[in-house]
């Protein structure tokens, strides 16, 4: 049995993927370019920066490092207005009901996300409490697939990275786990990641 479980967010414990992408897509629209929902899987486990860039070269656009901020920016608030209504029933099957029980059995708990918005959507979800060691965005220089995030994480519940298993829906964070000498579950409901000791399309089917 591992000793400490670290989760990634986005696809993981709720599914914010779809706000993610109304809210590029908003952005895309105004620039001028279409913006797929295939595109956005491009996204899935990378900071907001590094999905900004991604967006751009989708719609051929080059800009300066100002107008770059100015952008992130403004995707941010279209994303965090629509969180707005999220609760505890929006997190996926099984994430809440898993995490209690894996606490119950003494495992240290912990957030390993590239989202700077993870401490507020926790805290919506009203599982903040549940979470030994919440590490996201802000805490951390090198996004995912470095093993930044999982180490940060696995270092602030004292405990190394052969102790721990980290849980992904993206290829970029099973490959930051694997980097780091993690354990590795993916949440995987498409079939499409690689490289993971284990597979599973929720939560609910390891209670």
């Amino acid at each position: 049995m591992t000793k400490g479980a670290i989760f990634d967010l986005d696809g993981v414990i709720v599914d914010t993927a779809k706000y993610h992408y109304i809210a590029w897509k908003e952005l895309a629209d105004e620039l001028g370019f279409e913006f797929s929902e295939s595109d956005n899987e491009r996204l899935k486990g990378v900071s907001r920066m590094e999905s900004l860039e991604i967006l751009l070269s989708i719609g051929n656009i080059s800009a300066s490092e100002t107008q770059k901020e100015e952008w992130a920016e403004k995707k941010n608030r279209l994303y965090v207005d629509l969180l707005k209504n999220i609760n505890r029933e929006s997190m996926l099957d099984g994430a809440y009901n898993y995490i209690v029980k894996l606490r119950k059995e003494g495992t240290k708990i912990a957030l390993g996300s590239a989202s700077k918005n993870a401490p507020m959507i926790l805290e919506k979800l009203g599982v903040s409490e549940l979470f030994d060691a919440i590490v996201d965005g802000n805490c951390i220089e090198k996004a995912k697939p470095d093993p930044e995030v999982f180490l940060t994480a696995a270092s602030l519940i004292g405990l190394k990275p052969d102790d721990c298993t980290v849980f992904e829906d993206s290829q970029a964070g099973i490959d930051a786990a694997c980097a780091g000498g993690f354990h590795t579950i993916a949440v995987d409901k498409f079939g499409v990641l690689k490289k993971a000791e284990k597979y599973i399309s929720v939560l609910s089917e390891l209670l």
